[in-house]
């Protein structure tokens, strides 16, 4: 099978299940914003040297992709897409991330003043992922506004994301950074 199948010539993509939508649907807009956060934690995954980073964006990474499959879903094929094993955001899953939080926090990384990116590659590279983020949080929202997400997990755990990010972003900043 080719990767050029010329389904989308005709400004369609295709969802889980055989849906096809425009390619400017808010649910396309939503996935799209989640497939450039995941691109843009590879590049900071492929930017860090430190294990303790490079493991928690992999792991995030991973996470990521669950998110994507939920919000590629049509709510009418929900129960489908469940009963085929595959999971829902949870509080577990946003939990963790709170977890990650407080884990880096406890490191006293300063909240004072606005964080200018670009004091080093890898910092440079988690701001573009926290930016993007907050893109998809917004295009996510747009889908919930709308009654076509039910599920608020997905939308908490964009949020905290972020925030995840941007701590990342001042742990990396520091010098010599090192796992707590």
């Amino acid at each position: 099978m080719s990767i050029v199948t010329k389904t989308g010539d005709a400004g369609t993509t295709g969802l889980m299940y055989g849906r096809r939508v425009p390619k400017n649907h808010p649910r396309v807009e939503a996935c799209g914003s989640l497939d450039e956060l995941n691109a843009a934690l590879g590049l900071a995954r492929a930017s860090g040297t430190n294990d303790f980073l490079r493991n928690h964006l992999l792991w995030i990474q991973k996470s990521l992709v669950e998110v994507m499959g939920e919000v590629g879903v049509l709510k009418e094929d929900l129960p489908r897409y469940t009963s085929q094993g595959y999971r829902l955001v949870t509080p577990d899953l946003v939990a963790k991330l709170e977890a990650l939080v407080h884990e880096l926090e406890a490191q006293n990384i300063s909240f004072e003043g606005w964080a200018t990116p670009g004091a080093n590659l890898v910092s440079a590279a988690l701001e573009v992922a926290r930016t993007t983020c907050r893109r998809a949080e917004r295009r996510v929202f747009d889908l919930q506004w709308t009654g076509e997400l039910r599920n608020p997990e997905v939308l908490v755990f964009l949020n905290r994301l972020a925030d995840v990010l941007w701590l990342l972003a001042r742990w990396a900043e520091k010098p010599l950074s090192s796992p707590p």
